[in-house]
Formats: C-alpha cells, structure tokens, sequence
C-alpha cells in the first residue's frame, strides 16, 4: 500500500499539469513526423494537413506544453520552497482548465478553418497580431494566454510572499515573470518590417535564451537539490552566477538576429561576441550537475530523475550552447541563416534545455504525486531506456540535419553563379531527410517507452519504498 509522500497537499495540481504537457508532447511528435514526411512526399495529408498547417501546429504545441510544465512545475516546488499550501488551488484548477479548453479550440481552429479565415473570424483586423512563426495564435487565444499567466502569476507570488524565500523560488519567479513580460511584445506588430522582426525576436529569443534560461537553472537547481542532498548554499552560489551568465550573454546575444534585417552594423560586433559567450552558462550547468551529483550525500532512490537532471545539463551545453555557437558568428551566420543547420540547432537546443528539464521535473515529482517517493525499479530501468532512446535519436536527427544544412549552403548559399534553386537543393538532401525520419521514428518510440513507465507496476515490497514514510519523503 502506498504512504502518502506530499508535504502539502495543493502540490497535487502539479499533476493535471503534467498530465496534460505529456499528452501535448505526444501530438507534436506525431505532427513533426508528417513534416518529416511531407518532406519526402509532398503531398502526404494533403489537402486536408497542408505544410503550412503542420508545422505551424508542430511548433505552437511546442511552446503550449512546455508552458503547461512551467506551471506544473512551479506549482508543485513552490510550496515546498516556501513551506506553505499554495495561495489558491482552485484558482490553479480553474486556469488549466481555461488553458487546456484555448489551445485546444486554437489546435481546431488552425486545422479546419483556412488561416487567413481565422484571423478575419478572430478579430485581426482589430488588433493585427498573426501571421508570425510562434506567435501565430488568433487575438482571443493570445489575450487568453495573458489572461492565465497573471492569475498563475498571482497564484505563484503570493504564495512566495507568504512564506519562506529561497533562491530557485526568487529565480524560478524572476523567469516566469519575465516570460509573461516578453509576451506582451507579441501584441506589438508594427508595418516596419524591420520593428517588426526586432520586435519579434524579443519574444522568440529573449524567452529562449532569456527568461526561460531562470526557469532552467531553478528546476535543475530544485531537482538536484532534492536528489544528492548537497547543501543549498552550495548549489545556491552556482545558481546565482549561471543566472548573471545567462542573462548578461542571453540579452546582448538577441543581436545575433539583428545581423541581416536592417538594424546598425555594430549589432555584428555586439551579436556574434556575446552570442560567442552564450555557451558559458550551459558549460556551467554541465559541470556544475557533474559536480553535485559526485558531491550528494546519499543514493537517492529516483536515480531516472538523477539521470534527466544530467542530461540536462549535457544536452543543453550541446544543443543550444555547442551547436548554436556553430553558426552564431555573423560572417557563417550569413549562409547558414535560416537552413537546416537552423534547424539542427533549433532541435537539439530545445530538447536538451527544456524538454529534459521538464521531464526531469516530472520524473521527480510524479512518484510523489502518486504515493511514492520513487517509482518501481522495473519502471525506472524503463524510464532510464527511454531517455537513451529518445537522447539517441535526437542525435540521429541533429546530425541528419546538420549535414542537410552544410550541403544546402555548399549548393545554394556559397556559390556566386549557377547557385542552385531551393527546390533542386531539397531534392539533393533526401538522404538525410530519410535519415531524420528514422530518427524521429526512433524518438517516438522513446517517448512511448517514456509514457509506458508510469504503468509498469513494482513488488509492493520494492525496496525503493519500502519503509518510507511520508516525514521521511519530506526530509528527502
């Protein structure tokens, strides 16, 4: 029989959260598979999931779920970091709900109605605020999503206030609130192209080499706090100097997108010198995992959540720090904008930044919310094939596409006559288009190892709880 583990009770809406991320997860996998395929056969779905619509749902399921483990997240370790029941459970119920309802009307509306339909059903013409790459969601779903970020907002300071603050509390909400913030940028579309693009990178970036680098570092911070035992003042020192890192190299980075799109020259020198430094703070949170999980005091025994933190913290050196590095330079950035190696990056840094973080997160904390302080062993060996699976061939993938990419600049970009048209270009990298498929089969496959985890039952005499008590899951 399994003994309550959760110090405080309102922790368990983290669970609806959670659920709901995972399930999001799954249907952008299975969408960038038609992509996938699409670009092999072009006219795969068609008329009914046209390129267009796929990838525009692809990516905006992306951000949504991601969004979705944020919050769950942020609901489950925030009481515990400020030693009090959240602020308003229900109030948490209540915007999942609302949340959840939105995107999924939004999800319809994209595939059923024609694009340019939708925005004249939703009021474009108001406000104009669709039409751009992630921020393509109709005026009412991005007033919505405002709508639910100041009540989780709410929801999440005040129950900060009320209690004890610590410093992955403090970060974790500095993150959050920036990212609300930057949003709001999504509202501003002027007629300039060249605002408009600034603009919009204030968004994209500012969140993904921002803000949301806060939210990394506090959910790393949390989860190896809760499995090695290390002291927190240690682990509270390397968070603060990641975060200045991030900030300081995130912020003045956004100039690596202002190369080409009509903004002063010195954006080059601004750009590509602190877009050359991005990859220290990810380096940081490598050595700085390594480093506690040597240091821990005890054999936690959740060793998949220890596996997810790790990972983390490698992938993400490699996917945004490594591979953005690659092509960040302005001088490689003006034939690699916008190809495939864009694409090698794009895929590898989210994975290795935010989708591990948020899996890590649940792995930790799902076992809690369900009765345990750690899942069976046979669904933890499970869970540990899954990561491998899926870690594997988001390599497979990235490698595909970065030589898509390399080819696609030798063919296209590079040569001053007879350079060869886009459309003769994508046929010449079929290969490794077949190649990316195989490995998002694979890392379907891995999410699905991942998913059946939870159901793989355990002897109730498990000694990875056995004994346990819901003081001693508290202590842990």
């Amino acid at each position: 029989m399994n003994t309550p583990v959760l110090k405080y009770k309102s922790q368990s809406v983290a669970k609806l959260y959670f659920i709901a991320a995972l399930g999001l997860f799954t249907a952008q996998i299975l969408f960038g598979l038609g992509l996938g395929l699409q670009y092999l056969v072009g006219d795969f779905l068609f008329p009914y999931i046209p390129f267009n619509v796929a990838r525009m749902v692809h990516t905006n399921l992306l951000i949504v779920w991601l969004l979705f483990g944020f919050m769950g997240a942020a609901y489950y370790l925030v009481p515990e970091e400020a030693e009090t029941e959240l602020h308003s459970p229900k109030l948490a119920i209540a915007l999942f709900w609302i949340f959840l309802v939105a995107g999924a009307l939004t999800i319809v509306g994209y595939l059923t109605v024609p694009y340019a339909r939708l925005a004249e059903l939703t009021g474009n013409d108001l406000l104009q605020t669709m039409g751009r790459e992630f921020l393509e969601q109709p005026l009412p779903t991005k007033l919505g999503i405002v709508v639910v970020a100041l009540g989780f907002l709410f929801n999440i300071s005040m129950t900060v206030l009320k209690g004890r603050k610590t410093s992955i509390s403090l970060v974790l909400l500095m993150g959050l609130w920036g990212l609300a913030l930057m949003f709001l940028f999504s509202f501003v579309n002027p007629h300039n192209l060249v605002r408009d693009k600034m603009y919009w990178w204030f968004v994209v970036h500012l969140w993904v080499e921002g803000v949301w680098e806060l939210i990394l570092g506090a959910l790393l911070a949390y989860v190896l706090i809760r499995t090695t035992g290390v002291d927190r003042e240690v682990i509270d020192k390397w968070l603060y100097v990641i975060i200045a890192f991030a900030l300081m190299t995130g912020i003045l980075g956004t100039g690596h997108h202002f190369y080409f799109i009509g903004l002063p020259g010195y954006w080059q020198w601004v750009g590509s010198i602190f877009s050359a430094l991005e990859p220290i703070p990810f380096f940081m949170m490598t050595v700085f995992a390594f480093n506690m999980v040597q240091r821990r005091r005890r054999e936690h025994p959740n060793q998949a959540a220890v596996l997810w933190a790790v990972g983390t913290s490698v992938m993400g050196f490699l996917g945004a720090g490594l591979w953005g590095f690659i092509h960040t330079l302005s001088p490689v950035n003006y034939y690699t904008h916008g190809t495939q190696v864009t694409a090698a990056h794009g895929h590898l840094a989210f994975y290795g930044a935010y989708v591990l973080v948020v899996i890590s997160m649940i792995s930790y904390a799902m076992p809690l919310l369900r009765g345990r302080l750690a899942a069976p062993r046979a669904a933890q060996t499970c869970e540990m094939w899954s990561f491998w699976i899926m870690t594997i061939s988001m390599g497979v993938m990235v490698l595909a596409l970065t030589g898509a990419g390399i080819l696609q600049v030798w063919l296209q970009r590079l040569p001053t006559e007879g350079a060869m048209s886009f459309m003769s270009t994508q046929d010449q990298l079929r290969f490794f288009y077949w190649i990316r498929l195989v490995g998002g089969v694979g890392f379907l496959g891995g999410l699905v190892t991942y998913l059946a985890s939870f159901f793989v039952t355990g002897d109730e005499r498990d000694p990875v709880n056995a004994g346990e008590t819901g003081a001693t899951a508290a202590r842990a």
